[in-house]
């Protein structure tokens, strides 16, 4: 039988971003670490049965179709396509690799970061899964690395519990047969381009026509003035800092866990959101790390970028790219906790009111049809990268092995050395740090900082103390 012609998809101007910023020192892939205990993936000899997962990642491919597609470009234009890989091959993309034992967390930060460092095959599909066993206490650990161009931090979540199960039962699967469909030709793509540019001017007049007919909304005068907003803050840049500045190929990386209940009583405590608790505590770790470094930070003007998922309701198992940003100034001049909360509290409620968000989506939007580089556009208005995205509840498990930690490793971008990820998951609030090894070589240092802050916070909020055996190192 014939197959059918395959109607490719285009990348959207934020995915295809992420492959233009790209370079050999800036890899613009994000990773995700696991750590499981053995359990009856165990094998006599004290390894894992890498086989059993490797055939178990197989048997789901089927349900995310992107992880068996690859980059076509369009000829004459910066932009690719996703394609069907005809010669997907599992080999290439679960891997296996083991720490000397009994090994260790610190060595298996090193490892992850250097795994960071190495740039994914643009020649297939854009990812890859290290199962690395050897680890100490009949652990095994997973490094899922994926382009930024596939999926955000929303899409990874929901991503992750597709993959992985909420039982500790193991079912046997089946792998499903893989027909690839076919590529379009060079031809197609290049006439499928120039009928896009042909329609560029209709859809922008259309556009305008109906909103000359609806008037000036509150939404289109609110992004209005988020724009205005956006274009101050470039026009008087972030303070520059030791984060801050060209960033080299080399990364380093760690982790800090924190118990999702005492993040949720300062919340509490303090009527505020989650995030406001997580900002605070980025705020006094910041503050306190930079007078190490011999800074005055109250004369700093300091910000955070914290990406806004703008996914709609029923979006939320979309792959690509579907986030907005907040610009989030840090008040480092103060010392005391509790007005270090009240002013990040008063900042982003007033982001909610602005609508900032809506602004740079507006951006986005406007950038599929004019092209214009929106990382030169945000580069020097931002000096810290910090996500933090909600995730499951529940231990989640693969062959019946279960997940013991999650942490991300958020990707480095242009002139900023430091990038935060913070996803919480079976009641723990994990921090995952990627750094440059060249700006910020005291890493640890920041994550002491860190865990020193949450502590002073709660204090300060009233909320029961953490015991010290309770946070990973």
């Amino acid at each position: 039988m014939a197959l059918s012609h395959y109607n490719y998809e285009r990348l959207s101007a934020q995915d295809n971003d992420f492959l233009l910023w790209e370079t050999p020192a800036l890899p613009m892939h994000g990773s995700g670490l696991q750590i499981f205990e053995a359990g009856p993936l165990a094998t006599p000899g004290g390894g894992i049965d890498f086989e059993a997962v490797q055939r178990a990642f197989a048997a789901v491919l089927h349900r995310v179709p992107r992880y068996r597609q690859k980059l076509m470009w369009v000829p004459g234009e910066a932009r690719a396509v996703w394609v069907d890989d005809p010669h997907f091959r599992i080999d290439y993309h679960v891997r296996h690799i083991a720490l000397p034992r009994p090994g260790s967390d610190a060595q298996l930060k090193r490892l992850a970061a250097d795994l960071m460092e190495r740039p994914l095959d643009r020649g297939r599909p854009l990812w890859e899964n290290w199962l690395i066993e050897g680890l100490e206490g009949d652990r095994f650990a997973l490094i899922n690395k994926t382009h930024h161009c596939m999926i955000d931090g929303a899409s990874g979540m929901a991503l992750m519990q597709t993959l992985f199960s909420l039982s500790p039962k193991v079912e046997a699967r089946e792998v499903p047969r893989y027909v690839p469909r076919p590529a379009p030709t060079a031809l197609e793509l290049q006439r499928d381009a120039w009928r896009r540019r042909l329609a560029i001017p209709g859809r922008l007049l259309s556009g305008a026509g109906q909103l000359w007919k609806s008037g000036i909304t509150s939404e289109v005068q609110s992004q209005a003035r988020a724009l205005a907003e956006l274009a101050r803050f470039k026009l008087l840049p972030a303070s520059e800092t030791p984060l801050n500045g060209p960033i080299g190929p080399h990364r380093i990386f760690d982790w800090l866990e924190l118990p999702l209940e005492e993040v949720r009583a300062v919340r509490r405590a303090r009527g505020c959101s989650l995030n406001d608790v997580v900002l605070a505590t980025v705020t006094g770790a910041v503050r306190e790390y930079l007078i190490g470094r011999q800074l005055r930070p109250e004369r700093l003007d300091f910000r955070v970028s914290a990406p806004v998922n703008v996914r709609r309701g029923g979006d939320t198992e979309r792959l690509g790219n579907h986030v907005s940003s907040w610009i989030v100034r840090l008040p480092l001049g103060e010392a005391d906790p509790l007005a270090q909360l009240r002013r990040v509290h008063a900042t982003t409620s007033a982001l909610k009111q602005s609508n900032q968000a809506a602004g740079v989506e507006l951006v986005t939007k406007l950038h599929e049809f004019l092209p214009f580089d929106i990382q030169g556009m945000s580069k020097g208005t931002q000096n810290l990268l910090v996500t933090n995205v909600p995730g499951p509840q529940f231990p989640l498990y693969l062959l019946g092995a279960k997940m013991l930690a999650l942490f991300a490793q958020p990707p480095l971008i242009d002139n900023i050395g430091l990038a935060i990820s913070v996803l919480s998951y079976d009641g723990k609030l994990g921090f995952g740090f990627t750094g440059d090894l060249d700006r910020v070589p005291d890493l640890a240092d920041f994550v002491r900082d860190l865990s020193r802050a949450f502590e002073r916070l709660a204090s300060a909020a009233g909320a029961a103390p953490v015991a010290k055996g309770e946070r990973a190192a």
